[in-house]
């Protein structure tokens, strides 16, 4: 019988964290629901490599390749998939069981949704919850607040050609993912409990990105979808929509320019959304 979700984990040198990741997913007591697969790419590290070679003894599915970043990591697991959901987990990060099973339940009850996402709980350098909140298009094209661990139809994944393998900065491949899926109409569902768990690290590649690189990925991702993500249309959009409403100008510019402290101050009621048209 197939498996109904395949957990795909991209491995690049960090093979000591697997056995967290892979405890957290066999807490799922229902075997057959799931497949796990081990994407190592391209891992030099002598620790990791022996890791990968004796997990394969005990019978896991690990697909080696040689390194060629993150988003083509998740591309070479999911092409091999056989579960109609997918689930990426990096492999420094846990899930927790209900994930497989909610994700499962709410794809399978409704047909016209694509991803499932939750919040997450923070451990290692860093405690405390993430909340992702519910989907907001405006919100996901100004920061990726949905982190690469959801469920999602492997469908989809094929509709959008999978996750794009040039993008210029590693650990934005996500971001471009959901945009390329919401930007084709697709059903976004916020599931507000804690789904997985995140390792926080200062030293992580997301939390790592000089400035000159972020400027980089922003142009990429504005050429790639310029009919949608358009900064500069953006400012022209504020400026003559506020020339003579500064409330709503400093609403707007908090909205776009500020969205963590915008969120914020509109869960504490200090702020509220006003309609720019």
């Amino acid at each position: 019988m197939l498996p109904i979700i395949s957990i795909v984990i991209p491995c690049y040198n960090q093979g000591h964290y697997l056995d967290e990741a892979l405890q957290s997913i066999l807490q799922c007591r229902d075997k057959d629901v799931y497949e796990i697969i081990i994407v190592n790419d391209g891992s030099t590290d002598s620790t990791t490599l022996a890791i990968l070679k004796e997990l394969e003894t005990k019978g896991y599915k690990i697909i080696n390749q040689q390194n060629k970043g993150l988003g083509a990591a998740r591309n070479t697991g999911i092409r091999a998939a056989f579960g109609k959901y997918i689930l990426p987990l990096d492999s420094d990060n846990k899930i927790r069981p209900e994930y497989i099973y909610e994700g499962i339940r709410l794809l399978d009850e409704n047909p016209s949704l694509d991803i499932v996402y939750g919040n997450a709980e923070y451990f290692g350098e860093k405690t405390g919850l993430w909340e992702g909140g519910e989907f907001n298009l405006q919100r996901l094209m100004i920061e990726n607040y949905i982190d690469a661990c959801a469920v999602y139809r492997k469908s989809v994944w094929e509709a959008v050609g999978g996750y794009d393998e040039n993008m210029p900065v590693m650990g934005y491949e996500d971001w471009d993912f959901w945009l390329s899926i919401a930007f084709r109409a697709g059903k976004f569902m916020y599931i507000d409990k804690i789904m997985f768990d995140y390792r926080y690290s200062a030293k992580s590649m997301i939390h790592t990105v000089q400035k000159d690189k972020l400027l980089k990925i922003f142009a990429y991702m504005q050429a790639k979808h310029s009919t949608y993500l358009n900064r500069g249309y953006l400012n022209q959009l504020i400026l003559f929509k506020t020339s003579k409403n500064k409330g709503l100008a400093f609403d707007l510019a908090m909205r776009t320019y500020f969205p963590k402290i915008s969120n914020l101050f509109r869960k504490m009621g200090i702020m509220k959304y006003k309609d720019i048209i």
